[in-house]
């Protein structure tokens, strides 16, 4: 959807979709807006608490399930265990996904971490396909005459049939684009505090098959999962940019994503969205 900057400020019921890498601030720029007003619906939320539930879960059991106690009180329905997944912790899909390596550090093998990417690029895909319905929901139900999707950082990789279709024809979408220093702080902290990440396959076969080269390393299974992190993020880095700006020039909008934290309100973040609209031809 391309709009004029009047046209956003003149929309009733103002629909957006904001698109970069994780770090660089879509929830905080979504947290500008009134909750009276505005749907927050993330991508991460909906796929740990909709699509990959089952699949975090059973994670969870076979875990307890190697405890002789636990298992006992499992198999006996002595006890269950649930999900408590909210839009402010994520951290179960986020362990979910893991890490490739030695599973004495806590990695996983190339095959399971594969698996796991594969459900969540899945979820991903479902999560992305029921905004149209909570577009209307939010209006209909809640009362929420704006909806703000808050997508996951990978969300990139999701083809256009898939996807950017869908929600360019029913969001604004907006690119928000880390420049230099911001990049140089999402890589420090990924150093810092390595988490698991979502690779497009290709991606992490030639990335792999690079560190292992490089470090001498037999296998994967040698691998120390936080090193790998902390080694490929910055490839990451790179290879996601020109995805993001291609999905941008042809569905929307590019904002400076290091101009957020200087904004107060919803009065600032529309400001903001319309300076996108006209730097990028709206």
């Amino acid at each position: 959807m391309k709009l004029s900057s009047q046209e956003f400020r003149n929309w009733d019921n103002k629909r957006i979709t904001l698109l970069g890498m994780s770090g660089v601030g879509k929830t905080t720029l979504a947290a500008l807006l009134p909750r009276d007003q505005w749907f927050h619906y993330s991508g991460d939320y909906r796929i740990g608490t909709r699509y990959l539930d089952e699949a975090i879960l059973d994670q969870v059991k076979l875990m307890a399930m190697q405890h002789p106690y636990l298992r006992k009180q499992l198999r006996n329905d002595s006890i269950y265990i649930r999900n408590n997944i909210t839009i402010d912790n994520l951290g179960p899909v986020s362990d979910f996904l893991g890490k490739i390596g030695n599973p004495d550090l806590g990695g996983l093998p190339v095959d399971e971490f594969k698996r796991r990417q594969r459900l969540f690029r899945a979820a991903e895909v479902g999560a992305m396909r029921d905004v149209d319905e909570f577009i209307v929901r939010g209006r209909t139900v809640y009362g929420y005459p704006h909806f703000i999707n808050d997508a996951g950082g990978s969300i990139y990789g999701l083809s256009d049939a898939e996807c950017w279709d869908r929600l360019s024809a029913n969001t604004l979408v907006i690119y928000l684009r880390a420049d230099h220093d911001m990049e140089e702080t999402l890589i420090e902290r990924a150093q810092r505090y390595p988490k698991p990440l979502n690779y497009e396959e290709s991606f992490l076969d030639e990335q792999l098959a690079e560190y292992l080269a490089d470090k001498g390393i037999d296998g994967a299974g040698d691998v120390a999962p936080d090193e790998f992190v902390q080694w490929i993020f910055p490839r990451l880095l790179e290879w996601r940019r020109p995805q993001y700006q291609r999905i941008a020039d042809k569905y929307g909008h590019t904002a400076n994503a290091g101009d957020i934290m200087s904004l107060r309100d919803e009065s600032d973040f529309t400001d903001y969205i319309c300076a996108a609209i006209d730097s990028t031809g709206g």
